[in-house]
C-alpha cells in the first residue's frame, strides 16, 4: 500500500465529533498531498465559515495526530481553510497547541469533555441502529438485551460501538453486554421500548445534521452528496 493510501486510510478514522462520521466519508478531506520525501500537506474544508470552532479544531487536530502516526512519514501540516478561525486554529495546530492557544481564556470546559458527551450520543445512536436490525430480525426484546458483543451483528454500527464503549471506558469484551445505558450496565428488557425510542431519535438528530452539512458542503464545494446519490439509486 502506498503512504498515500495509508494517509487517507489514517485520515478516515478521524471522525466528526457532532456527527460520528468519518471526515473524509462526508468530504471534508479537500487535499492530501505526500511529497517525495514523505512530507504530508492536508487541506481541510467545512460546510460553512462559521462552523464551530471547538468542533474544527478538533477534527483539525486530531487529523494531524492520525497522520503523524503512520509509519514513515515525516513532516505533517494540516490546514484549515475557508474558516473564519483558521488562522488561529492553523496556528495551534501546527505547533501541536490546544485549543486555548488558540484562544487563550475563551475555553470555559474542557474539549474531553465536549468529546465524551457527544461519544456517547453517537454510542446510543448506533446501539439504536443495532438494536433494529436484531429486532427486525426476530429477536425479541428478552433476547435482545441477553446478547453479548460477541452475539452482535457484523456490520459499521456494531464495530463504531465497540470503538465508542473502550473509548469511553465502557466495557466491550465479548462476553460484555450487547447493549449498555451510559453506565455501562445492560439495559433490562421492560426498559427497551423506551431507550429505542429515544436512540432513535438521537439518530435521526445525527442523520439530518450530516444531511445539511453534506448539502451545505455540495453547494460551497461541489462536492457531490454520495447519500444522495445511493438513495436515489
Amino acid at each position: 500500500m502506498s503512504l498515500q493510501a495509508q494517509v487517507l486510510d489514517a485520515l478516515a478514522t478521524v471522525y466528526d465529533p457532532e456527527l460520528d462520521e468519518p471526515i473524509t466519508e462526508l468530504g471534508f478531506v479537500g487535499s492530501c498531498e505526500v511529497s517525495p520525501g514523505a512530507d504530508v500537506d492536508v487541506h481541510l474544508r467545512l460546510p460553512t465559515p462559521q462552523c464551530a470552532p471547538n468542533f474544527a479544531f478538533l477534527m483539525a487536530s486530531d487529523a494531524r495526530n492520525a497522520v503523524r502516526r503512520v509509519p514513515g512519514v515525516r513532516g505533517v501540516g494540516v490546514v484549515l481553510v475557508d474558516h473564519y478561525t483558521g488562522d488561529e486554529i492553523n496556528a495551534a495546530v501546527g505547533r501541536g497547541g490546544t485549543f486555548d492557544d488558540a484562544f487563550p481564556g475563551e475555553s470555559e470546559a474542557s474539549l474531553d469533555a465536549l468529546r465524551e458527551l457527544f461519544q456517547r450520543k453517537a454510542l446510543v445512536a448506533r446501539q439504536g441502529r443495532v438494536c433494529k436490525v436484531l429486532l427486525d430480525a426476530g429477536d425479541t426484546h428478552a433476547q435482545v438485551v441477553a446478547r453479548t458483543v460477541a452475539e452482535l451483528p457484523e456490520g459499521i454500527d456494531a464495530e463504531r460501538c465497540v470503538q465508542l464503549r473502550r473509548e469511553l471506558g465502557l466495557s466491550y469484551g465479548a462476553e460484555a453486554p450487547a447493549l449498555v445505558a451510559g453506565d455501562g450496565a445492560a439495559i433490562p428488557a421492560d426498559g427497551l421500548h423506551r431507550w429505542l425510542r429515544r436512540a432513535q431519535l438521537i439518530g435521526l438528530s445525527l442523520e439530518s445534521n450530516g444531511g445539511i452539512c453534506r448539502g451545505l458542503l455540495e453547494v460551497r464545494y461541489g462536492v457531490v452528496d454520495k447519500t444522495n446519490q445511493e438513495v436515489a439509486a
